[in-house]
């Protein structure tokens, strides 16, 4: 929450709610994420394409300046609209929460931040150039 990824619900709100699971991680502490498999099931897949290793380091290995972003929490860089947050509240022991910024846990979560970055990539650099 202080971060601005979650707010919480007013308690006389009607709300539908997904429940939320702990994800144990070996390289991190475990995180708590709502449970979205209905969600993700009836969303239509947004197929954007993410760049392949080998093409990006072969750019890389010819690029004379590399720019270095930090992205920490990528997906959390993206705010949701009004209408998207009624749809990713979570059920935790403490109240309901409905999510801000996007979670990592939606289908077109990779897709999104993936057309967010593109600005950014190095095809766009090499084109400047």
């Amino acid at each position: 929450m202080d971060l601005g990824v979650l707010s919480k619900v007013g308690h006389k709100e009607k709300v539908e709610v997904t429940p939320t699971v702990i994800i144990a991680w070996t390289n991190a502490n475990p995180r708590m994420v709502g449970y979205f498999t209905a969600l993700n099931t009836n969303t239509i897949p947004d197929r954007y394409p993410i760049p392949r290793i080998y093409e990006t380091l072969t750019q890389l290995s010819q690029a004379k300046f590399i720019k270095f972003m930090d992205a920490l929490n990528g997906f959390h860089q993206n705010v949701l609209i009004e209408n998207s947050r009624k749809l990713l509240r979570i059920l935790a022991d403490c109240g309901i929460y409905e999510y801000q910024r996007m979670p990592f846990v939606i289908k077109n979560s990779p897709s999104h931040y993936q057309r967010m970055m593109k600005p950014y990539s190095l095809q766009n650099d090499q084109k400047e150039g």
